[in-house]
């Protein structure tokens, strides 16, 4: 590995340059009858009707082909915040197909990892996926990854908590003071009132970007080219989160999976009110189907609308696995195909197996037909949650790194925003000075 070359594109992208060193020198043999899909589903995930769906999703093109699809089951925390999938890549034996989110996408794409799938793709599938939700796959207008839902963040809220403390669904809050004040009434000896996530990753950073929204906040300038970090609109959204967790009112540290676990901390009582995606509603009635809760929208500060960030995971294919063309061949089988079979397995993903408003229009219209959107937190999520929303962006690791490093200071260490929010924004423009991969959106 010594001798292994690294080109400047890969060099630039951080932890992303070591995927082609590994690739190029040493890694191990194999089997290019087989190719491997990384999941954090099944076999043996914690929800059964995600883990049924992927192992159906395997069993279901080997049937049908050759080359034979093996899954390999990853946790939560190991493969969304821990080394496991940037190990297997620096070693050469990164997976053939994978999920990826939009937060890590150029560490992947940079480092020279994703396979294109354009030329997988029938006539028209492409139209069919929502622009917005494709763009942050997209690079020089090919297609390098493919969504398997759109997962809007909302407030979720325990009913059995508000009505103790004398609650109802007119107090919900509309504002952040209003959120505040809700969360300190809230919390008990036993209970916190609200929770954020605080364990530092890419997840934390999505579900902080719309509070920096609403603030009228932005990472970048238009032209991502320069830092717009150093804001007052910044300074705001960090004390917010500093402030709930000043006051007591929401925890330093979250429970099980982490923020993005709605049975350890909002089901089970930990909190009254937890920042979560959609996902929440599958897991909740399939882990804990007699709690009863509620959905709404994120509220926002006076004179600015409730902004939801749309978080979305996608399959991508390993441009350097041992069979890159089978590899992207069932990442459009699987999520990409205009096959009836194809629209039924993504609705069922999106409204059965795992909550998510569809990616894909075909899927959407098949969807409601079946009267997902119709009630319930469902219909919340799609009429109200949906109406102001922005796709996760995608920056590369340093910029990441760098909001991480502030919003765990202020929110957990009680540094100040305003020099927290200055040194993050000095950090990304030194970076962005040199950066030279894919366009960030």
């Amino acid at each position: 590995m010594a001798d292994a070359a690294i080109s400047r594109r890969t060099a630039l992208c951080g932890a992303g340059a070591v995927l082609l060193a590994g690739a190029a020198g040493c890694a191990p043999a194999r089997n290019p009858h087989e190719i491997s899909l990384w999941n954090f589903y099944g076999p043996g995930g914690q929800t059964k009707s995600q883990n049924d769906w992927i192992i159906k999703l395997a069993a279901d093109w080997n049937a049908t082909h050759e080359v034979q699809v093996r899954l390999r089951y990853v946790p939560n925390k190991d493969y969304k915040a821990g080394p496991t999938l940037q190990t297997s890549f620096s070693a050469g034996a990164g997976p053939d197909v994978f999920l990826l989110s939009p937060g890590d996408f150029l560490r992947y794409y940079n480092g020279g990892a994703l396979a294109d799938l354009t030329p997988h793709l029938e006539p028209g599938v492409r139209e069919d996926f929502l622009p917005e939700v494709l763009a942050t796959r997209l690079v020089d207008d090919r297609v390098y990854g493919l969504p398997m839902e759109i997962e809007p963040l909302a407030l979720f809220y325990a009913e059995d908590a508000f009505e103790r403390a004398g609650l109802s669904e007119g107090d919900l809050p509309t504002t952040w003071d209003d959120l505040l004040g809700l969360a300190d009434r809230l919390t008990t000896p036993d209970r916190f009132g609200m929770l954020f996530e605080t364990n530092p990753g890419y997840y934390q950073n999505f579900t902080w970007y719309p509070w920096l929204w609403m603030a009228g906040g932005e990472v970048l300038t238009p032209d991502q080219h320069r830092s717009a970090f150093d804001s007052p609109a910044t300074r705001r959204a960090l004390r917010l989160w500093q402030d709930a967790v000043g006051a007591g009112s929401a925890p330093r540290r979250v429970q099980g999976e982490g923020g993005n676990d709605s049975i350890s901390n909002l089901a089970q009582g930990y909190c009254a009110m937890q920042q979560l995606g959609i996902w929440g509603i599958a897991e909740i009635a399939e882990q804990a189907p007699g709690f009863r809760y509620g959905v709404t929208p994120m509220p926002a500060p006076p004179g600015a609308t409730s902004t939801t960030a749309l978080g979305s995971w996608a399959m991508v294919a390993n441009a350097k696995g041992a069979n890159p063309e089978a590899a992207a061949e069932f990442v459009a089988w699987a999520l990409g195909s205009s096959d009836p079979a194809c629209v039924e397995r993504m609705r069922q993903w999106n409204t059965e197996a795992k909550t998510g408003i569809p990616p894909r229009r075909s899927v959407r219209r098949a969807a409601e037909e079946h009267g997902a959107f119709s009630d319930g937190p469902m219909q919340v999520f799609a009429d109200q949650v949906m109406t102001d929303a922005r796709p996760e962006p995608r920056y590369p690791p340093e910029v990441y790194r760098a909001i991480s490093d502030a919003l765990q200071a202020t929110q957990l260490d009680g540094a100040d925003p305003g020099a927290a929010a200055a040194s993050a924004a000095e950090q990304i423009d030194a970076f962005l000075d040199g950066y030279d991969g894919a366009a960030i959106q």
